[in-house]
C-alpha cells in the first residue's frame, strides 16, 4: 500500500539532486500553490506562499521564462489592481508529463499525463496479469512508449513513472506481498523491471492507495482532508488520507479492509485466512455465490444487467454485501474519523441497491456523533481511478522538480 521509488537516472527532471537553493525554494512555494489552485493571482500566490511581492514578481517573471508558468486574462478573477484585472496565473500544463500505469488483476491501463494532471493519452487492455508477470510489464512499458511518440514527448519532458497495483506493498522495498494474492509476481520488483524497460524513474503504489490519491486530488475527496477511499474490485482495499497525507502504515498494510473478517466459518480466503470481507463482497464472490443459488454460471457482466432489469436475487444479495460492507467500514469509521468515504471499484456501479444498505449500516456501527460528520459518496473517476492516482504520485514531485531544473 505504499509507495517508493526505483530508476533509471535517464530523466533529466527526474535526475536532479542538487540542493536547492533559496530562489529554487521560492519556485516551489510558487509551483506548490499553482498545482494545488490550478491558477492564482499574484495576491493569492503572496497570500499562500508568505512571499513578498517583490519576491513573488521576481520568481514569476523567472518561471515565465522558463516556460513553467503562463499568464491569463480573467475578467472574472476576484482580485484587482488600480481598476485592471488581475492575471490569473497556472503551471503550463506542457511543461512537464507523468507516465502512469495502472496494473490490475485482469486488465493493464496506461495514461500520460500533463502537468495539471490532465490525462492526454489513456488506453487500458485486458491480460491476464496474475499469472503473466512478464508480458504484463512488456505490455505495460510498450503502452507508455506508444504513448510518448502518439503525444510527441520526449522522456526528458517526463517527470517519472507511477504505478498502481492490485497487490499489498512493502513500504522500505517495494516488494509484493504476492504470496497469496499473485503468486507468479513472487519475486518481481515491478518498479525495477519497468525503470528498465523505460527509462524512467519509477514510483510503485497499491492501487487502493492510488484511487485514494486520484479521488482527492482530481474527484469527489478534492476538497477534503480526512478520507476513507473504498475500492470494491476483484480485491477489496482502501486507501486513507489523513490532513492530506496518504497513511500507508509501517510495512504498506495500512487500510487492507478486504482482509476483515466478516464470516468466522466462512470460505478460505486466497491470502489464507477464513471468512474475509474479500470472500463475500468482490464482483467475482457475488456473481460466485448467485452461479451457486442458481446451479449456472453467472459472472460479474451478468450480474450489473441482472441489477439493471430488477432481479430480486441480484438485489438482495448486493443489498447483503452494502450491510457487511458497511460494517467494515463503520470500523474504519471510528480508527480514523474522515469527513468523507468515497466508494469506487467496480461494484460502486450497483448505485443505490449497495448505498443504502451499506449508509444504514454504517450508522448503526458507528457512535452516533461520529455519524452526523461524515458522508459516503460514490467515486468520480471510476476505473481510472488508480491511474490517475499513480500519476498524480509522480507529479506531487513537479514543483521541486521543475524548480531545479528550469533555469531563468
Amino acid at each position: 500500500m505504499a509507495s517508493g521509488s526505483r530508476g533509471s537516472s535517464g530523466t533529466t527532471a527526474a535526475a536532479v539532486g542538487a540542493p536547492m537553493n533559496l530562489r529554487d525554494e521560492g519556485r516551489v512555494r510558487v509551483l506548490r500553490a499553482l498545482l494545488e489552485t490550478g491558477r492564482s493571482s499574484r495576491s493569492e500566490l503572496i497570500s499562500r506562499t508568505g512571499l513578498s511581492r517583490a519576491t513573488i514578481t521576481t520568481l514569476i517573471a523567472d518561471l515565465i521564462a522558463s516556460g513553467v508558468v503562463e499568464e491569463g486574462d480573467d475578467a472574472n478573477d476576484g482580485s484587482r489592481r488600480a481598476g485592471r484585472p488581475a492575471q490569473p496565473l497556472s503551471i503550463v500544463a506542457s511543461a512537464a508529463y507523468a507516465a502512469a500505469v495502472d496494473i490490475g488483476h485482469e486488465h493493464v491501463r496506461v495514461a500520460l499525463c500533463d502537468a495539471t494532471g490532465t490525462s492526454v493519452w489513456e488506453q487500458a487492455t485486458a491480460v491476464d496479469v496474475d499469472h503473466t508477470p512478464t508480458q504484463t510489464l512488456d505490455l505495460a512499458a510498450g503502452l507508455v512508449a506508444e504513448a510518448l511518440r502518439s503525444e510527441d514527448v520526449a522522456p526528458d519532458r517526463v517527470l517519472g513513472l507511477g504505478i498502481g497495483i492490485a497487490c499489498p506493498v512493502e513500504t522500505r522495498t517495494d516488494t509484493l506481498y504476492a504470496e497469496d494474492i499473485m503468486a507468479d509476481w513472487v519475486g518481481v520488483q515491478p518498479a525495477d523491471e519497468l525503470a528498465g524497460r523505460t527509462g524512467l524513474t519509477a514510483v510503485l503504489v497499491n492501487d487502493a492507495n492510488a484511487g485514494a490519491l486520484a479521488e482527492s486530488l482530481y474527484g469527489a475527496a478534492r476538497n477534503s482532508r480526512h478520507v476513507i477511499y473504498v475500492r470494491l474490485s476483484a480485491g477489496i482495499g482502501a486507501g486513507i488520507v489523513t490532513d492530506g497525507r496518504l497513511l500507508t502504515g509501517g510495512n504498506g498494510l495500512a487500510g487492507e479492509i478486504g482482509h476483515l473478517q466478516v464470516e468466522p466459518a466462512g470460505r478460505v480466503c486466497r491470502c489464507g485466512a477464513r471468512g474475509c470481507l474479500e470472500t463475500v463482497a468482490s464482483p467475482v464472490a457475488v456473481a460466485e455465490l448467485l452461479a451457486r443459488s442458481w446451479n449456472r454460471p453467472v459472472d460479474t457482466g451478468e450480474l450489473f444487467r441482472l441489477l439493471e432489469a430488477g432481479n430480486p436475487g441480484a438485489q438482495r444479495v448486493i443489498e447483503d454485501v452494502g450491510e457487511v460492507i458497511g460494517r467494515c467500514v463503520a470500523t474504519m469509521v471510528t480508527l480514523f474519523d474522515p469527513e468523507l468515504i468515497v466508494i469506487g471499484g467496480e461494484l460502486a456501479a450497483a448505485g443505490d441497491t449497495l448505498f443504502e444498505p451499506l449508509r444504514r449500516s454504517i450508522r448503526r456501527h458507528v457512535m452516533p456523533r461520529s455519524a452526523k460528520h461524515h458522508r459516503v459518496v460514490p467515486g468520480e473517476l471510476g476505473d481510472r481511478a488508480a491511474v490517475l492516482g499513480a500519476a498524480g504520485l509522480v507529479l506531487a514531485k513537479a514543483p521541486d522538480l521543475l524548480a531545479q531544473s528550469r533555469t531563468a
